[in-house]
């Protein structure tokens, strides 16, 4: 019940046929540049950036700084 060889090469004339040789290049080097960004990605998300870290950090300290507009509310909850 499973797909033979003749089946799979069938299919790919369909495919081919339906959408065109240039089309599924440019599919498949799309795919393979997405597949190459994320393994550097996932490669890359181990170590922390250099200068991105400092940059967030002071960004964040500074937010917290600005509390002049800041509204003091306290949460109740209903009985």
């Amino acid at each position: 019940m499973g797909l033979s060889t003749t089946h799979l090469i069938i299919f790919l004339v369909i495919i081919v046929l339906i959408f065109g040789t240039k089309k599924l290049k440019n599919i498949g080097s799309d795919l393979g540049s997405a597949v190459k960004g994320f393994k550097d990605g996932v490669k890359d998300g181990d170590k922390p950036a250099d200068g991105a870290a400092p940059a967030a950090t002071a960004q964040v300290a500074e937010k917290r700084l600005d509390t002049s507009q800041a509204i003091d509310v306290e949460a109740k909850t209903k009985p």
